[in-house]
């Protein structure tokens, strides 16, 4: 059975056909394996305050004060940060800002440069 199709939600091999869709016994998931590799690229899409595609590397501008934690001041309006990383959560863009170090900003609080 090395010709079973693997479930691309949670890489079961228990996994039958139904009509012209596959279905995975375990967390049913539902999917047509001819439209496979489409659905295996979709990666984290991170929108800005614009609606811009955000991607890894980008440098993006802050468009608000933002008050942080344990800092006496807040990263002020027009701050651009550069090299950020995208991952997954409420806080979804991680840099590096100067002054503050390390941080993670939300993306609807930034526009890209």
């Amino acid at each position: 059975m090395s010709d079973t199709i693997h479930c691309p939600k949670c890489n079961s091999e228990f996994t039958y056909p139904d009509q012209n869709l596959m279905i995975c016994s375990q967390c049913f998931h539902e999917w047509d394996p001819s439209e496979e590799k489409i659905e295996t690229d979709s990666s984290l899409k991170v929108l800005d305050s614009n609606g811009n595609e955000l991607k890894d590397g980008d440098s993006v501008i802050v468009i608000k004060d933002l008050p942080v934690k344990g800092a006496p001041k807040p990263i002020k309006a027009g701050t651009k940060v550069k090299n950020i990383h995208l991952s997954d959560g409420d806080h979804n863009i991680s840099c590096k800002i100067d002054g503050f170090g390390s941080m993670a900003l939300k993306s609807e609080f930034v526009r890209k440069a």
